[in-house]
């Protein structure tokens, strides 16, 4: 098994949602569930963000947004929707100003089942995230054009 060479960082954003997984999210940060054992360092900058996490659904008021941030992270980067609206939209699919999940803007790695979702299930997902950006740490040290690990690479 191969460890991550940093502490992943997390970026949280509120892509319109009533607030429920923000607030479970926010609990998972907290001493009684403490994701930070996992070494996960929460910021506000995309630049230095590993891992998105993202709750609600998209709108015509955030699609811009949620692609801003998303191209202003470094590669590799791991996308985590939170929570039913995230993943389709949940129970304002049918507005008229609501066009989905997440994945209708940016690709998404992992889907958090709720609504809201539990800090047990946002950790769970957040540790899968952790697993899928080693993956792709790993995959980006390949050569492209031979398959073989670029030099200085072990």
């Amino acid at each position: 098994m191969t460890y991550l060479s940093k502490s992943p960082w997390i970026l949280h954003y509120d892509a319109s949602s009533c607030n429920g997984c923000d607030i479970e999210v926010l609990a998972a940060l907290t001493p009684v569930y403490d994701v930070e054992r996992f070494g996960i360092v929460n910021t506000g900058n995309p630049k230095h963000a590993d891992v998105f996490l993202i709750t609600g659904g998209i709108n015509s008021q955030n699609v811009e947004i949620v692609k801003n941030l998303y191209e202003q992270m470094p590669n590799p980067k791991v996308v985590v929707a939170i929570g039913i609206c995230a993943a389709s939209g949940g129970v304002f699919r049918e507005c008229y100003n609501v066009s989905g999940g997440i994945d209708t803007v940016i690709p998404v790695d992992v889907y958090v089942p709720g609504c809201a979702a539990r800090p047990e299930s946002i950790i769970d997902g957040v540790v899968t995230a952790l697993g899928i950006l080693e993956q792709k740490k790993l995959a980006m040290n390949v050569n492209p054009g031979t398959g073989k690990k670029s030099p200085g690479e072990t």
